[in-house]
């Protein structure tokens, strides 16, 4: 089976057909998925999916673009429900700063705040962290280790081929990988791929985002995990039903769900 780590099952495109798109995928060997917490807004909407379904999972976070929303009360609320198994995406992101240099540094040093802020609720509660970093590499990679994300480890969400962040596998970090693996500029992926452990290697979609060849244009979807692993499988030179199992075995380790 293969299991969607990263899904935004919570997002409006999925409202009217969900349990359709949930069909599919499980019909198609998707048994488990993990809705990243993102938008607070969207918070009672992922657990109630979480709640009505055996097989969904969520986390609970707040992306850097949602900083402004983070409320340490509500993690508190949530944290512990028993369908609650990370905390994230959580992280840093540089890629849409705008403003005078001053602003910017100012809304790098919020960000900074926020995800120290929810990598030490991590620790408390002992959850994994699902961590989004986009142009800020190096700021993220210093900031984990000098916070001790190790002791909850976590998984670097549709992780950027920088290959500064591979020594992070060995402090707990997994490397989720999605649609853009069959992208045709994925050169830097492609190159940093077989320099995964493959017991650090996760499978996602990030969907309704990323949607992988062939279906690109179109609203990205669980099912389309599978070809993911199709591609990984190629990469790699390893049989599409090993390449199924080890992101499952480590995916069910990660998130500590049976």
């Amino acid at each position: 089976m293969i299991i969607d780590t990263h899904v935004h099952l919570d997002d409006d495109r999925y409202r009217d057909d969900l349990d359709i798109v949930l069909k599919r995928a499980r019909e198609g060997g998707v048994e488990r998925f993990i809705i990243p917490g993102a938008d607070p807004l969207n918070l009672t909407r992922a657990m109630e999916i979480a709640q009505n379904n055996s097989d969904v999972y969520f986390a609970i976070g707040v992306h850097p673009y949602d900083m402004e929303a983070f409320d340490a009360a509500l993690f508190e609320k949530y944290i512990n429900h028993p369908k609650c198994v990370a905390l994230g995406e959580c992280g840093l992101d540089y890629f849409r700063l705008e403003g005078s240099d001053e602003e910017k540094k100012r809304e790098k040093e919020k960000q900074k705040e926020v995800f120290i802020a929810q990598i030490e609720i991590a620790k408390k509660y002992k959850k994994p962290l699902i961590v989004h970093i986009r142009d800020a590499s190096r700021d993220s990679k210093e900031i984990l280790l000098a916070h001790g994300a190790k002791d909850v480890g976590g998984v670097l969400h549709c992780y950027n081929a920088d290959e500064e962040l591979l020594s992070l596998a060995k402090e707990g970090f997994y490397f989720g990988i999605g649609g853009v693996l069959t992208f045709k500029n994925a050169k830097k992926l492609l190159h940093a791929l077989p320099k995964i452990p493959q017991e650090k290697l996760l499978i996602e979609t990030d969907g309704p985002y990323l949607t992988p060849t062939p279906h690109r244009g179109e609203r990205n979807e669980p099912l389309y995990t599978t070809f993911v692993a199709k591609k990984m499988s190629e990469l790699l030179e390893i049989p599409l039903e090993t390449i199924e199992k080890i992101t499952t075995q480590n995916a069910l380790k990660l998130f500590n769900i049976s």
